[in-house]
């Protein structure tokens, strides 16, 4: 099986959608602004706390998955699954960081286009990436528990 095969076979990378999704809510609230945060709230501050936060445990998972030996591209071969740092608490943090990321930005930027823009990220995350990865994962695991033949 050579190395393209031996992938999740993901829709779209993760980081792609991710910047489709601010763009998009971006040049929505260009062509038609939409605020939803009240008048006088530190919202550039709040944000920015918000997508700190994300970017932090974005940063940590894909530290905990690299030093784990593992790739985090979802177009490379998992190489080992990983149950530590932060994926002890969810299977997905890396993902989790990006929607805590587009939250932030929406906040930060009083852009409710960008909180909607949640919505089809969300459904192209869940079945598009997650769905197919842990398929994937699955696939693999049975793999290394069964032999093919006898």
């Amino acid at each position: 099986m050579d190395d393209t095969a031996d992938t999740a076979q993901v829709i779209i990378r993760p980081p792609l959608a991710w910047g489709i999704a601010v763009i998009a809510g971006l040049a929505f609230n260009w062509l038609l602004p939409l605020p939803f945060l009240p008048a006088g709230l530190p919202a550039g501050w709040l944000g920015a706390l918000v997508f700190a936060l994300a970017l932090a445990l974005f940063a940590w998972a894909i530290v905990t998955i690299t030093n784990a030996g593992s790739n985090v591209p979802t177009n490379r071969a998992t190489t080992t699954v990983v149950d530590s740092g932060p994926y002890h608490f969810t299977r997905n943090p890396i993902y989790l960081g990006m929607f805590l990321g587009l939250i932030g930005l929406a906040i930060a930027f009083d852009n409710l286009w960008l909180l909607l823009m949640l919505v089809p990220f969300a459904l192209v995350i869940r079945y598009g990436v997650v769905a197919r990865e842990e398929a994937y994962l699955e696939r693999r695991r049975y793999r290394a528990r069964v032999r093919r033949w006898l």
